[in-house]
């Protein structure tokens, strides 16, 4: 096939986070599907891919090693890549679009991914809670995918996210960790309680606290966390007679003992820890911490941080069964209080 021809057939999209060789190897596959490529069609050799969509020949060469292991694509010495077969298995096409790439949404990242199967195709995109970009993905978006996976998170400006999600054929919906209000129809959501859960994270963890008067949930001003979580706070300190804090900067705030402090964002922690060290305070005696979101680093930091976390591995899981299942329904995430010698 000849160059020019070709490059018409791939989308290189550099606003993607999905890697360029699954690019390249997905724009291939739909290709045959549509018909636009055929059996024994003649593929261009890795210098001329590297060349024609400005790519390296390392992600040209992994894109056709992709597709030679589906048997999609074979190699004849001498002469080139060919198309091996136009009949395979019809693959998902899915729109993944997602607020960040923190520690834990990679943990849901690679959940979906592994339990969603090989024969799929996926766009990622993420939006750093912008809601500007991600109004221009999804209005940008093709119409050949079969779901939209959204996490809907913004700092700001996020009122209207509904007008937009609502132009998303419901059946091919799936919201992450949180519903959106005003969006219609039947779709599928898997999703946290907030104010639910941090009630009842806290009181489970009530024993522990109540060596402390004082309990300071850090929640910052330009934070995409839910209100629905200083709800659940206030409720449960409301309703055991902790006297309670909601502060938004912890450095212009004084911690003293007695104190225990409830922080969402991992900046903050690290702020928290400085501060409670160079006052030569006692973690898990003159003060208490817990955070949001467990990760790995957590488990080991000063002997154990305790944290309130969902299960993001079950939420990337659920995803992708809910997708392989056809399925449309409405799920709350399981959330955990992991007690450690921070408290």
């Amino acid at each position: 096939m000849k160059p020019k021809i070709f490059s018409k057939l791939i989308n290189i999209d550099e606003y993607s986070s999905t890697p360029k060789y699954l690019q390249l190897s997905d724009s291939i596959i739909s290709s045959i599907e549509s018909g636009k490529l055929k059996k024994d069609d003649l593929l261009p050799s890795i210098n001329e891919l590297s060349y024609m969509l400005e790519i390296s020949r390392d992600t040209a060469e992994k894109g056709y090693k992709y597709l030679k292991k589906k048997g999609i694509v074979i190699s004849v010495p001498g002469k080139g890549y060919y198309i091996g077969q136009s009949e395979f298995k019809k693959t998902l096409k899915i729109f993944l679009l997602f607020n960040k790439l923190s520690a834990h949404k990679k943990i849901i990242y690679d959940a979906f991914v592994k339990s969603i199967g090989d024969d799929v195709s996926i766009d990622f995109y993420i939006y750093n809670n912008d809601f500007a970009l991600f109004k221009k993905l999804l209005q940008n978006k093709k119409n050949d995918y079969t779901h939209y996976v959204i996490i809907p998170h913004f700092t700001e400006g996020g009122e209207s996210a509904y007008e937009i999600i609502n132009t998303i054929p419901k059946e091919k919906l799936i919201l992450l960790d949180k519903k959106i209000l005003g969006v219609e129809g039947n779709y599928s959501a898997i999703y946290e309680n907030f104010e639910k859960d941090i009630y009842d994270a806290l009181f489970e963890a009530k024993n522990s606290l109540e060596k402390y008067h004082t309990l300071k949930m850090i929640f910052p001003k330009k934070s995409y966390f839910p209100k629905e979580i200083i709800n659940g706070f206030k409720k449960f300190c409301q309703q055991y007679a902790f006297n309670h804090i909601i502060i938004d900067d912890v450095n212009s705030n004084p911690i003293e003992k007695g104190e225990a402090f409830i922080n969402l964002m991992e900046d903050d922690l690290v702020n928290l820890i400085e501060k409670i060290i160079a006052q030569g305070l006692e973690l898990g005696k003159d003060v208490g911490v817990i955070s949001y979101n467990e990760t790995p680093l957590k488990k080991l930091l000063l002997n154990g941080i305790t944290t309130v976390s969902t299960d993001f591995k079950a939420m990337g899981t659920m995803a992708a069964e809910m997708i392989i299942n056809q399925e449309i329904n409405h799920k709350e995430v399981p959330f955990h209080l992991t007690l450690r010698p921070s408290l």
